[in-house]
């Protein structure tokens, strides 16, 4: 038995300290998110109508750390540090000469990663006065884990769901419910943004953005929070890769490759930026692979510029891999994928070669999903499915090759509020749509045309 352990796990007082901060490691000079009227860089006057200071503060720091506060790291302490397991039934099943391993962030109060950001929004927030957040949510796991947090720090919480989602996942409705929020369809009658994408039932992220933006720059007391993309969301996910490094010392090993779903970036960014540092500072060769949709692939199929982060055009312009704000991806059940753009700190490491990306497609997605289930036990999210379908590969990869492969990967959530999706996917009837170019052609004509061409 003592060969043979499954699970690694850290004390309470192994929570991080510091969320580790990429940008500075990063080659070359960051590019600034813009003013869309002015073309000019968008400074902290900018972000002030929907963040307190001192997450526009984190969003632009170049400290290599920064610290987490107390209060926040009390909050983690009800799930954190999460457990990293070995997956010896999934090894056995596909008979593969790799170690794979995963970091279970499903062990949260609303089931995902979420909350690593949602607990220091909703705190800074309070600190500042603000006295109501609004939000938009895909899949749901960011609307219950901001509904979670609002109603630790007593603020409250409102949130804009993707119609696909709201009408897929009820059950996440409820989850937002029970902890006080209150919860649209989008696109919604409630907002100019929702009623001017009425056309576009089946919402995306871009839009619900712009109605939770939009609400949120109406009223002094409300502000907006974003459960991806920004540079301080991804700060927040950053507890879990150094966790994961941790753990990954106490199993003796060293991945050769690191892998999570991409949407808007925020988990393959907590999982994969603290190991990224060690290849930069430390001369590391750990792989860094982001897997995302075949019906949305930004980091693939996109052009790198300036766009917006919401379908309306009411937030800065930010540089970062594109498939144009006005693209509606096909309604997927990996909501929480459905994001036209990337978290530019992410895009501009995956530009430099740093990190790598592939699309995979739904099906392939949840057939590794049941073999993980069926093996490991626990029901992935649609969205961690697609990390499974790529961690998979690269066994099989490694078998083909005769290689001991080490390798780990975010199980960012379970799928627990997502089995109609697998209900779908047993009987034969789940869709494949394909990536519509014609779409995103037309989505990318509508770029920003005053702004500097980075591609």
């Amino acid at each position: 038995m003592a060969d043979e352990r499954t699970k690694y796990l850290l004390t309470e007082d192994r929570i991080p300290t510091h969320w580790v901060n990429i940008a500075p490691d990063l080659p070359g000079d960051p590019l600034p998110p813009l003013n869309p009227r002015t073309g000019e860089p968008a400074g902290p006057e900018d972000l002030t109508a929907i963040f307190p200071m001192a997450l526009i503060g984190q969003e632009v720091s170049r400290e290599p750390e920064v610290e987490i506060p107390d209060e926040v790291r009390e909050a983690y302490r009800l799930w954190r540090p999460t457990p990293l397991y070995r997956a010896r039934s999934l090894e056995k099943a596909i008979g593969t000469t790799a170690h794979i391993y995963y970091k279970y962030e499903g062990v949260s109060p609303a089931g995902s990663h979420k909350p690593n950001s949602a607990i220091p929004q909703a705190y800074e927030n309070a600190q500042a006065g603000v006295r109501k957040l609004v939000t938009e949510t895909g899949a749901g796991q960011w609307g219950s884990s901001l509904a979670f947090a609002c109603a630790r720090f007593g603020l409250e919480c409102e949130v804009y769901m993707v119609g696909s989602s709201y009408d897929q996942k009820p059950y996440r409705r409820s989850m937002m419910q029970t902890w006080g929020a209150t919860v649209h369809r989008s696109p919604s009658n409630r907002t100019e943004s929702g009623r001017a994408n009425a056309e576009h039932p089946t919402g995306s992220l871009g839009i619900a953005i712009s109605e939770a933006v939009e609400v949120a720059a109406q009223d002094p007391e409300t502000n907006y929070s974003l459960g991806s993309v920004l540079s301080h969301v991804c700060l927040h996910q950053t507890v879990i890769g150094q966790e994961s490094i941790a753990q990954m010392e106490m199993a003796g090993e060293e991945p050769d490759v690191v892998i999570g779903c991409v949407g808007g970036g925020s988990n393959f960014a907590g999982m994969a930026f603290p190991w990224l540092r060690r290849n930069l500072r430390d001369g590391a060769t750990t792989r860094l692979v982001g897997a995302e949709p075949t019906a949305c692939p930004t980091l693939t199929e996109g052009v790198y510029g300036y766009d917006f982060g919401d379908t309306s055009g009411l937030t800065p312009l930010l540089p970062m891999y594109t498939l144009g704000h006005d693209f509606v991806p096909p309604p997927v059940h990996a909501g929480g994928l459905r994001y036209h753009g990337d978290a530019p700190v992410l895009c501009a490491a995956v530009r430099a070669g740093l990190i790598e990306a592939r699309a995979v497609r739904q099906n392939p997605s949840f057939e590794a999903a049941v073999l993980f289930a069926r093996t490991e036990g626990i029901i992935p999210a649609p969205e961690a499915s697609h990390a499974i379908r790529v961690a998979i590969d690269e066994a099989n990869e490694a078998r083909e090759a005769g290689e001991e492969r080490v390798i780990l990967f975010n199980l960012s959530g379970h799928g627990h509020f997502d089995l109609s999706a697998y209900d779908a996917y047993l009987a034969g009837d789940l869709e494949d749509p394909e990536f519509d170019r014609s779409g995103v052609e037309a989505a990318l004509a509508k770029l920003p045309q005053n702004v500097p061409a980075l591609d």
